[in-house]
């Protein structure tokens, strides 16, 4: 299991005990030994897959430590203990968590309260401090923003007409690179009604091969035999490409007899329509929009 990073701060401060300089990347070897990580656990990555988790927690014990003045960096991505860090370790301490640098260090508690507002409460600061890095935090609100999106989004779509759904379809397939223009999209999806078939749509904007949709609003999981429909429409017109585009689900055989057949069928369910709908912003605005920004390093260099 990942450590917190919080207890990655006592093992962090440990292995530079030894007073010699180490690069990050070998303490952060030494911490995964120290807490047998797996190979997967190793490459678990944060909610938006920028980085692996325990580099992040190992980053934020060794900024911690750093703002405690328990370890100093001589060299680019180098570290090594100080003295008030010996002596810290020296007195055997059970744990070393944010809470004991905040009572044992006033440098690291008048840092640590710089960046917090007034308006939130002790108790809030507290569960921050002793569950996620600022950074996991920022991610996993993210996920939890989009994930309850996508729930509006689903619920909104339902709530509009079938020929708004139509709509949203050409819209979203023009945001994606599909179509050519959207007056020719708009005129070509929804109108054919041809056996199982709504519409076709460009692939390109160069119209160098042609997508065949079904777009279908639907509460209950659609049943296979549309599938096989749409399926059957697209070898009579000896279609290669095809996407079928639901609010709702697809049963697992669905997705099993896609993968049997020569014409290229893609199913989008609702989450995935939703989705996209975020990746693309289509049918949004923004709220608010944050930077997470670092030091960069190669700047620094040329001083």
């Amino acid at each position: 299991m990942i450590p917190d990073f919080q207890k990655i701060i006592l093992p962090l401060l440990e292995i530079l005990g030894d007073n010699k300089e180490h690069e990050l990347g070998y303490i952060t070897q030494k911490i995964c030994e120290r807490f047998k990580l797996t190979e997967e656990e190793k490459k678990e990555l944060l909610p938006s897959g920028n980085q692996e988790i325990i580099n992040n927690r190992v980053g934020w014990a060794r900024t911690y430590l750093k703002k405690a003045k328990l370890i100093e960096s001589p060299r680019r991505a180098t570290f090594k203990i100080t003295e008030q860090g010996l002596k810290i370790l020296q007195s055997s301490p059970e744990k070393i968590n944010v809470r004991f640098l905040k009572d044992n260090n006033p440098e690291f508690k008048e840092w640590q309260t710089s960046y917090k507002k007034e308006e939130v409460s002790s108790q809030a600061i507290e569960e921050v401090e002793t569950e996620k890095t600022p950074e996991e935090l920022l991610d996993y609100s993210f996920t939890k923003l989009k994930e309850e999106l996508a729930v509006d989004i689903l619920e909104k779509i339902k709530s509009c007409s079938s020929t708004f759904f139509e709509r949203l379809v050409v819209n979203l397939l023009i945001a994606m690179g599909y179509g050519g223009s959207r007056k020719e999209a708009g005129e070509t999806l929804g109108k054919s009604g041809d056996g199982g078939i709504d519409g076709i749509i460009k692939e390109d904007k160069l119209g160098l091969d042609t997508i065949y949709i079904q777009a279908k609003k639907w509460d209950s999981t659609v049943p296979i035999t549309h599938i096989r429909d749409f399926a059957g429409s697209l070898l009579s017109k000896k279609a290669k490409k095809g996407i079928f585009i639901s609010t709702s689900s697809y049963p697992k055989s669905a997705y099993e007899f896609v993968q049997s057949i020569e014409p290229k069928i893609i199913l989008i369910d609702g989450n995935a329509l939703a989705e996209l709908m975020i990746e693309h912003n289509v049918g949004l605005s923004t709220k608010n929009s944050y930077e997470v920004k670092k030091i960069d390093n190669d700047y620094f260099d040329e001083a």
